[in-house]
């Protein structure tokens, strides 16, 4: 399974995200600090050398396994890269349940704030919607501990839990603070929402994507055919907030829309060269495609986006992208946990890489520019310039 974007726990809007989780013992192809550390006979030695002498003289009781988590965090830390990332077997368990589409939770999207979590999207009929948060709310404390400098990782976890447990976060909506008691439920994402909209005596099919979760292509062909028998003109396929997900899905979303051709290539370091094409029958190429982006679309959506821009299949309508132009890989470990390492670079067809380049910034800069207003709650700016567009 290869992944680009963390939808994770609630789900994390980008700074997650992947692409390939390999099973079973392939040490040659763990990054240096994992194979020196965990592999080498000498230094794992020492490893297990200082393991003992801390679990078995530190004046507190310590748990071996906690030990080995913490290292491997530390060790991930310092390679300075805010994509990679150890998963412990908790964290991992849950990472796999989101990239299926469900996950036990509160039902909402966020991103990490400094002062916590800002959130992005909230699940219909969620425990989240029914306590009152929107988005733009802060989360800035769960069970009374602040969330204040903690990564997004540890502070979904405290969120995350069983079906049918309480957590209590405190919440921050315009600058006033309340304390919400959430039970937890299972919840299933959303990964595909779809509409006919009617502007100037013209049908639209209107598709939004949330994640690029596994099966998430069919969903939107489905939804794009949908639109286009109740007589659709043209698709706005919206990928904003969408913070990307499975690789694959991400070429089979875009092939969705384009018929041949390169989608994507890859490479790195210690990977090779790759290139993914488009696949399958796609729908009606006559029929225009605007995509709608923001900020918050990165990775997957990225890769989509510059696919349908760089085969001059639609036009990009929105605000600058995030900017992520690398990819990573998941392997497991036998403790049930993962490491997740950047590998290598990714390249749209026309082969631009999308990540920030000597001091500018990266992403996709739309040529038309489309943003919506939050304080207006019943108008969608952004969606009303790409419907625009179509027109």
């Amino acid at each position: 399974m290869r992944v680009l974007g963390t939808v994770f726990g609630i789900l994390v809007v980008p700074v997650s995200v992947a692409l390939g989780i390999w099973a079973g013992g392939h040490p040659d192809v763990l990054p240096a600090f994992a194979r020196d550390a965990l592999v080498e006979d000498e230094q794992a030695q020492v490893f297990e050398e200082a393991g003992d002498l801390i679990e078995g003289g530190f004046y507190k009781k310590v748990s071996r396994d906690k030990l080995l988590d913490d290292a491997l965090k530390a060790a991930v830390k310092g390679l300075k890269d805010p994509f990679s990332a150890y998963f412990d077997p908790t964290t991992y368990q849950r990472f796999q349940e989101s990239t299926n589409g469900a996950f036990e939770g509160v039902g909402m999207t966020v991103d990490e704030h400094p002062r916590g979590l800002e959130v992005v999207s909230i699940f219909k009929k969620s425990p989240a919607e029914r306590a009152g948060l929107k988005p733009k709310d802060l989360v800035v404390a769960v069970g009374g501990t602040s969330l204040k400098g903690k990564d997004s990782e540890a502070s979904t976890s405290l969120i995350r839990g069983p079906a049918g447990t309480e957590v209590k976060l405190d919440i921050i909506t315009k600058g006033k603070r309340r304390t919400e008691t959430l039970r937890r439920e299972q919840v299933d994402v959303p990964v595909v929402a779809d509409r006919v909209v009617t502007r100037g005596g013209k049908k639209f099919g209107h598709v939004v994507l949330a994640g690029f979760t596994s099966g998430a292509h069919q969903d939107v062909r489905v939804a794009v055919r949908r639109s286009l028998r109740k007589g659709a003109k043209g698709i706005v396929l919206d990928l904003r907030n969408n913070g990307g997900g499975l690789l694959d899905e991400a070429v089979l979303v875009s092939s969705v829309f384009i018929g041949e051709g390169t989608i994507v290539s890859t490479r790195g370091r210690r990977q090779p060269s790759r290139t993914f094409s488009a696949t399958g029958k796609p729908v009606d190429t006559k029929v225009p495609v605007v995509v709608l982006v923001n900020r918050g679309s990165a990775s997957a959506s990225e890769i989509v986006t510059g696919a349908i821009q760089d085969r001059d299949r639609g036009t990009v309508v929105g605000e600058r992208t995030f900017g992520k132009g690398v990819f990573q890989e998941i392997k497991s470990l036998s403790n049930g946990g993962a490491l997740d390492i950047t590998v290598g670079e990714y390249f749209t067809p026309k082969g631009r890489n999308l990540g920030p380049r000597n001091g500018k910034k990266g992403g996709i800069v739309p040529p038309v520019k489309g943003v919506d207003d939050p304080k207006t709650e019943r108008r969608d700016e952004g969606l009303e310039a790409a419907l625009r567009e179509l027109r």
